[in-house]
């Protein structure tokens, strides 16, 4: 269990982080209250997306609005960071199985077609591979 005086200073955190200006998306002492009283209804180990499952079904939102911004916040947190990271430790395996070996302008053809694999797996390889060739021809016809 966390004491009043950490959660009050997480909550003045957040309020200080989600605002722009003047505007501010949840009030601190609203949301340390908030928290207080779902943490009285919900046991201890209910997970975030059970906590918001659980103040949509019984139409809790308009009682604790902020709690509700900050679990939408925080659900949404590592989707996105975990779509960035995973693109940048593509290109990190890509640089150093080929650092040696490699152009640069390869490089980034390699880690583009990675981070972009939804798309390069509709490619069809024929059609590029003779595009490839037809552009490359070395032979000069006599």
């Amino acid at each position: 269990d966390i004491d009043d005086k950490t959660l009050e200073n997480y909550c003045s955190s957040l309020e200080f982080i989600l605002s722009v200006e003047n505007e501010t998306d949840i009030n601190a002492n609203d949301l340390r209250e908030e928290l207080r009283d779902v943490s009285r209804m919900l046991p201890y180990s209910t997970k975030p997306l059970d906590v918001l499952n659980y103040l949509c079904q019984n139409s809790l939102i308009s009682l604790y609005p902020n709690t509700v911004v900050a679990l939408r916040i925080l659900l949404t947190l590592p989707v996105s960071v975990a779509s960035g990271e995973r693109s940048f430790s593509k290109l990190k395996l890509i640089k150093n199985y080929l650092r040696s070996s490699i152009g640069q302008t390869k490089l980034k053809n390699l880690a583009l077609i990675s981070i972009e694999s939804a798309m390069a797996s509709t490619l069809d390889y024929t059609s590029v591979i003779n595009e490839f060739a037809k552009v490359k021809v070395r032979r000069v016809k006599l």
